[in-house]
């Protein structure tokens, strides 16, 4: 059955995507959209399995691997204050917003509270993708998108586990903030000292892609150990790709990891978002649905875009990157089951939830082709600047 799935992904995902190109929109799109008719939805021939649940978050995690391989470090270094602008802002919009509507349609304050956390999260896997397409990923604007994607799962992590100790859960918020620092400064060490000796090491080996088997093991390790400290994977396996992409090995690793990635882990990744959508009783809470989905897209938007303005980018530059920010993704699904698994979330506000997260996952893609299409180039800044 997994065989059989995997082939209709494969086949259904790659036409699908080219369908999207061709109507003008970023191919991940058209792979977000065919998972929903493939998934119980609609035909029924993919279903959610726990293998194929796997399969994604192996694709999600080479993916923005690949990311962190082609990220330029030394932009990242000079995006750093608009990087944490937008990382700050992207945070306290959504959560003022989420936390006034969770207020107004009753809940408790911390269950307000919680719903604005969770609004707050950003997932730049989506993002990452439409970047790639847009020729943007190693732009000014795609560095300070990355930074504030670190930022903002930092933060919310933490200030999630802060919530959390109010709550009653089990949680030593010391312990989490010990790990968060821990994991930083033990990846920051082993990039700087171990990856390069670990690559020289392999690179002599008697085997068959001996290089390109150390950069998956490094990536893997660095994913695991991030999801064990309270971090993100993707923070992992993207910080395993900054640390290969300063070595020797950047393009050799960088061309086969992409062909391993984008031949079957990928598609599958953005296939299953589509195919984990349920719809059932949406209609019951459809006007809450709107409002937490306007709200979502409209905070992170304004939130990211105002971060980016006050530190010197042009609007329509500041709105694209906003537009990047908007898709909650994988991050916000673990934020979700976590508030259904405490009683901060019913069950219904809990299925409420997944749609509003698909949904944001969904308009990202169109709406950054949009803005980025909007923004001003640099000869056009260089211009106001000598006006």
């Amino acid at each position: 059955m997994l065989i059989f799935q995997l082939a209709v992904i494969l086949i259904a995902s790659k036409i699908a995507g080219d369908i999207s190109v061709r109507l003008g929109q970023p191919s991940v799109l058209g792979k977000l959209l065919i998972g929903i008719v493939l998934g119980p939805t609609v035909l029924g021939l993919v279903t959610d399995t726990e293998v194929l649940k796997e399969i994604s978050q192996i694709g999600v995690i080479l993916l923005m691997f690949i990311a962190g391989l082609e990220t330029d470090i030394d932009e990242f270094k000079r995006t750093a204050k608009s990087s944490t602008s937008v990382g700050v802002a992207g945070i306290v919009i959504p959560l003022a917003l989420g936390y006034g509507a969770g207020i107004a349609i009753g809940l408790s304050n911390i269950e307000a509270i919680f719903l604005g956390l969770l609004l707050s999260a950003t997932s730049v896997s989506i993002s990452v993708q439409t970047l790639k397409e847009l020729g943007k990923l190693k732009s000014r604007e795609g560095a300070t998108i990355m930074g504030a994607a670190v930022i903002d799962d930092v933060v919310v992590i933490l200030a999630l586990a802060f919530l959390m100790s109010f709550a009653g859960g089990d949680v030593n918020l010391g312990m989490v903030v010990l790990k968060k620092v821990a994991f930083f400064a033990i990846v920051i060490v082993l990039s700087w000292k171990v990856v390069p000796w670990i690559l020289k090491k392999f690179a002599p080996l008697q085997v068959t892609e001996s290089v390109i088997s150390a950069a998956l093991i490094i990536c893997f390790l660095f994913a695991y150990f991030a999801e064990y400290t309270g971090v993100a994977a993707i923070i992992g396996s993207y910080i395993a790709g900054v640390a290969i992409s300063l070595t020797n090995y950047k393009q050799e690793v960088t061309h086969k990891v992409e062909t391993i990635s984008y031949a079957v882990f990928v598609p599958v990744f953005f296939t299953s978002i589509g195919v984990t959508a349920q719809f059932t009783g949406i209609l019951d809470n459809l006007g809450l649905i709107v409002l937490l989905s306007v709200i979502a897209i409209i905070s992170k938007l304004i939130g990211g875009a105002f971060g980016a303005k006050i530190t010197g980018f042009p609007w329509k530059n500041s709105m694209a990157i906003g537009a990047a920010m908007v898709s909650r993704g994988e991050v916000a699904l673990i934020i979700a089951a976590i508030g259904l698994e405490s009683n901060l979330l019913t069950q219904d506000m809990f299925a409420v939830l997944i749609v509003v997260v698909l949904l944001t996952t969904i308009v990202t893609p169109p709406m950054m082709k949009w803005f980025f299409s909007k923004m001003a180039q640099p000869e056009e800044i260089a211009l106001k600047k000598n006006a």
